[in-house]
């Protein structure tokens, strides 16, 4: 049995030719695929293709097969960094939003401390308005008290006068 040369490359000059020079395609070359006519020329026997792919996949099979395996484990160590990753960025929020609740207690902290200021000044104003209420009601009492014993001393002067005028005597 014989095996056919395949054909030769496309561009390359196979055997002597008259009106070609070294370099040149030959024409009609380039439109042959290498594949071509090769089944046709070549009996196949199946078991040889039998043997030849047992043959094949016995040599890879085994690399692909540790192959897959090295995949398998990478990928589920993918899964579990992006877990862990996960839970590290909710652990960084968390952080961040503990200092956004430590920064809301100081601020916190500062207002109440506004407030009670505010409120001992506020309980201070009442004291000196309740102080000056009682001492305008103080004053307001004396002044009518004041007032009244005018009223009481003009009202006996006026009595006093009245009784030192003279009365024309009755004449019986």
């Amino acid at each position: 049995m014989s095996v056919p040369e395949p054909p030769p490359p496309d561009g390359v000059l196979t055997g002597p030719s008259d009106s070609l020079e070294a370099g040149e395609p030959t024409p009609g070359l380039s439109d042959m695929s290498p594949d071509e006519g090769l089944i046709e020329d070549f009996p196949v026997d199946d078991r040889a293709v039998e043997h030849l792919v047992g043959g094949l996949l016995s040599h890879y099979l085994p690399d692909l097969q540790r192959s897959k395996r090295a995949l398998q484990e990478l990928t589920q160590n993918q899964v579990v960094l992006l877990d862990t990753l996960e839970q590290e960025i909710s652990k960084f929020k968390e952080c961040h939003s503990m200092l956004d609740i430590n920064a809301l207690f100081t601020e916190a902290k500062h207002y109440h401390a506004k407030l009670v200021t505010i409120r001992k000044e506020m309980l201070l104003l009442h004291e000196k308005t309740s102080k000056l209420k009682k001492r305008a009601l103080k004053l307001q009492q004396k002044r009518q008290r004041e007032e009244l014993e005018r009223e009481q001393q003009r009202e006996k002067e006026f009595e006093r006068e009245k009784q030192l005028t003279a009365k024309p005597a009755k004449r019986t």
